[in-house]
């Protein structure tokens, strides 16, 4: 099947009309002259001396103390990695570092030529750091060239903080350290003065002086220029602190007894259908407590854990045969999680076949969570993570409660991995969840497993097996992948080879699709010739096929495609996919039962997204051809509006028009966002969304106070509720208010 020839005349004037799009909105960026690019890799390191402070540091966003004006500063050089790699940024950034027994002091003067036009995405604790200005800093203390904690602020004194694993390949950006940022703007550009205490870092004690990792980095989102003080790779961030510069000057110290404990306190009252209908009140408390046992191992402790306050999760359309993939948003989850890791691997820098939405041992959702995604009462919980020498280290234990059918259950987690080379690793790791009531002590689930991941400049390899264990499985219970990838400044290739047997399960984690072995492979070519209005030019074809483990193939999908990169930051994307489907027997899609048989069918997919800084952004994409014995047509679009720093206002539109079996079927989700930033410390936001296929409409709405470091007052509305009734029908699925106070206390 074939699409119709009016559908190509609709793609082509879509074509036509994004095209010429494009230069008119990069017209308005400015160019200066041609700098012939360095390469990164052969830049030297640079270093920075940190001073003491003699006197006390007032933390308002003014570098006019005596200590600052005595500091070692850097030459305001930063190299660029976008919109062109290897060049200097041509606006200045002055950084200088000072210390005192208690905290590092940043402070940096960014000079912009054009400060009334410098953006600022929200006021809230963790901004939108892509649609945004920035600068940042990336501090790796344990100098093993793997990790490290990264802090950002907006010109408007938002800030935002991560932790990275794996030089870089791994970025959790919900952990939440303690830190404190203040800003000015003036008509030369804005300053920024960030205290960051000893306690929220992890670095080894010693009598010799601190001697650490440190690179700085800044972005200036209307022309879409990202730069680094430490020259790195094009397809590189921040947090590739192999290729960090140096901070020295420290004197030998000790972090401290970090002892942290958060308790809670919440009330609650729910009512509706998945309540059975009765009004339901509820008043808690509960605890986390945070203990630094050595500078670099941490003990997590939870007890009567509560994960109201998490933002609704957004729907999905699954238009496939296989789970969909939910991230984790729960804090007590994400803290450390990148030594949890062992997934398939979805690197920035290379097109893979397959990511973490595919494939994790451990996925720490399948905790607290039934498999509707409904809240299970946990009561409790420890966690040791960190790094003792070579090695990262984790161990986790989780009790939940037994609660409407869902029987009480034990999670353990154990992982240890040993990194060589600047940022590679080898690792193993073993999952068990188990009932632990008495009538279900023989349902179990466990998994283990080792995984190795070389990554060098432009070489990257990454490989696992693994093998899980229940009392019902029979077959083949292994999985197992190779992928090797390759990328330089004009080259990009993968390669990839996977089998997950048909009985492979893992409990505690999550596997899209089972009873298959797969291939993919992936070339690109990415010309980075600058224009007045185009950066990159970067045409590729990826291939991928599915076998069932007899060898009859399943599934085969062929792509070209081609990526247009303006020098704004606008992307324009073209692509065609053709895609072979064999069912051994009858499927199901969305209600419709497709006979078993072969299908060959293929579509054309355009989009564009805009420079998401700009006060009106969006995107559009638009594909149409053939589905299966049918057709489909499908629309996504954008668009997000962000007046000032106070407020963001964010629609998007999924429409999905399917032919399955003769049947036509509207797959549509609507969903809107509203996020107001009264300061950097009060905010309210309001989401809501509306899936066709299941026929919800869910809203929630969140108010957020933080009346002290990482202590907070949250007020949670939430209702969903089945459209389309009939009279007389309850439509409330379910509907309450929660709030929850926490207030962190340091010893």
């Amino acid at each position: 099947m074939t699409p119709r020839p009016q559908t190509w005349r609709a793609l082509a004037l879509i074509s036509l009309s994004l095209t010429t799009s494009v230069p008119l909105l990069a017209q308005q960026v400015t160019t200066s002259t041609p700098v012939t690019p360095v390469a990164p890799e052969t830049q030297e390191r640079p270093s920075l001396r940190a001073s003491r402070a003699v006197e006390s540091i007032t933390l308002d966003g003014v570098l006019d103390e005596q200590a600052w004006l005595r500091a070692d500063t850097t030459d305001g050089v930063l190299w660029t990695t976008q919109p062109v790699a290897g060049v200097p940024a041509p606006d200045r950034t002055v950084i200088r570092i000072v210390y005192d027994d208690e905290a590092l002091y940043v402070g940096a003067r960014l000079y912009d030529a054009e400060p009334h036009r410098a953006v600022s995405a929200g006021l809230e604790q963790d901004f939108a750091v892509g649609d945004s200005d920035l600068f940042g800093v990336a501090i790796d203390a344990g100098r093993d060239r793997q990790r490290a904690f990264t802090f950002a602020a907006n010109p408007a004194g938002a800030t935002w903080d991560a932790q990275s694993f794996g030089d870089g390949a791994t970025i959790n950006a919900a952990w939440e350290g303690i830190f404190q940022v203040e800003t000015t703007m003036d008509d030369e550009g804005w300053t920024m003065e960030m205290r960051i205490p000893f306690t929220t870092l992890r670095f080894p004690a010693g009598e010799k002086p601190q001697v650490w990792g440190l690179n700085f980095s800044r972005q200036i989102k209307r022309r879409n220029e990202y730069a680094t003080w430490a020259p790195i790779t094009r397809q590189s961030r921040v947090f590739r602190v192999s290729m960090a510069g140096t901070l020295e000057g420290l004197p030998a110290m000790s972090p401290g007894r970090n002892l942290q404990i958060k308790p809670f306190a919440i009330g609650s009252g729910n009512q509706g259908q998945l309540r059975d209908n009765r009004p339901k009140r509820d008043f808690d408390a509960g605890l986390d407590a945070k203990w630094a046992v050595t500078p670099q191992l941490t003990l997590d402790l939870t007890a009567l854990t509560d994960f109201s306050q998490v933002e609704t999760d957004a729907e999905q359309v699954n238009l496939t045969r296989f789970s969909v993939f939910f991230p984790e948003k729960r804090d007590f989850f994400l803290e450390n999680d990148g030594i949890f890791t062992f997934a398939d691997d979805a690197s920035r820098a290379f097109r893979s076949g397959s990511g973490p939405q595919n494939f994790k041992l451990f996925h720490s959702r399948r905790i607290g969570l039934s498999d509707d995604r409904q809240p299970l009462p946990i009561g409790g919980g420890a966690r040791l993570s960190g790094r003792v020498g070579r090695y990262d280290l984790g161990l986790m234990n989780m009790q939940t409660l037994e609660d409407e059918g869902q029987p009480a259950e034990n999670f353990a987690v154990a992982r240890v991995r040993r990194s060589f080379l600047s940022s590679s690793d080898v690792g193993v790791m073993f999952v068990n969840r188990q009932a632990t009531a008495s009538q279900a002590a023989e349902s179990f689930s466990r998994t283990g497993g080792v995984d190795a991941n070389l990554r060098l400049t432009r070489l990257q390899v990454n490989t696992y097996f693994a093998l899980s264990d229940d009392p019902i499985a029979e077959g083949d219970r292994t999985t197992g992948m190779l992928q090797v990838g390759w990328r330089d400044p004009l080259l990009d290739f993968s390669l990839m080879a996977k089998h997950v047997g048909e009985d492979f399960s893992p409990g505690a984690g999550f596997v899209s699709r089972t009873g298959m072995n797969q291939w993919f492979a992936s070339g690109g070519i990415h010309v980075q010739q600058p224009t007045t209005w185009l950066t990159e030019l970067n045409p590729y074809v990826d291939a991928t096929e599915y076998y069932a483990p007899g060898g009859g193939l399943e599934s085969r999908e062929i792509t070209p495609g081609l990526t247009v990169i303006a020098l704004d930051g606008g992307r324009l994307t073209a692509a065609y996919s053709q895609r072979t489907e064999r069912f051994l027997a009858p499927e199901s899609f969305l209600g419709v039962t497709l006979p078993a048989g072969l299908y060959e069918f293929g579509a054309t997919t355009l989009g564009y997204t805009s420079n998401s800084g700009r006060i009106v952004s969006g995107a559009l994409s638009v594909s149409a051809g053939d589905f299966f014995d049918g057709d489909r047509t499908s629309i996504t679009g954008s668009v997000s509006l962000r007046p000032n720093e106070h407020i963001v206002l964010q629609g998007s539109v999924q429409r999905n028009r399917l032919t399955l079996a003769g049947k036509p079927i509207d797959a549509d989700l609507l969903q809107g966002r509203l996020r107001y930033g009264f300061n950097t410390r009060a905010f309210v936001s309001a989401f809501v969304q509306y899936n066709r296929v299941a026929r919800e409409l869910i809203s929630n709405v969140r108010f957020n106070l933080i009346h002290a470091p990482l202590s907070d007052v949250f007020i949670v509305i939430s209702d969903r509720r089945r459209t389309g009734m009939a009279p007389g029908e309850r439509s409330v699925l379910d509907q309450g208010i929660t709030i929850k106070i926490t207030r962190l206390l340091q010893f």
